[in-house]
């Protein structure tokens, strides 16, 4: 599984699967086990703004942390997505 970066943001590191490609842009929050039970799920907006699909066991506050990081960092990281994706952005 790809993580985007190879330290933790709030705790959780942020990846995405070779089965996600099919989706728009995502990114999981997981802890080091890296499974989706108990993970977040962020779609990416064009402009780097998230939506959350699933909160998974993380605290609000964790969510707010981990969304203005998306924010911060989203072309760096769409980059790595596009590299295996096709599908771009989430619509919706």
């Amino acid at each position: 599984m790809p993580k985007y970066y190879g330290f933790k943001v709030y705790g959780y590191y942020l990846y995405f699967t070779s089965h996600c490609i099919v989706e728009a842009m995502h990114v999981h929050a997981s802890d080091a086990k890296l499974t989706e039970s108990g993970s977040a799920k962020f779609f990416v907006k064009a402009d780097g703004g998230t939506r959350v699909a699933e909160k998974g066991r993380l605290s609000d506050k964790e969510v707010l942390g981990i969304q203005e990081f998306i924010k911060m960092h989203y072309k760096e990281m769409y980059l790595q997505w596009a590299e295996l994706s096709s599908e771009g952005f989430y619509r919706g």
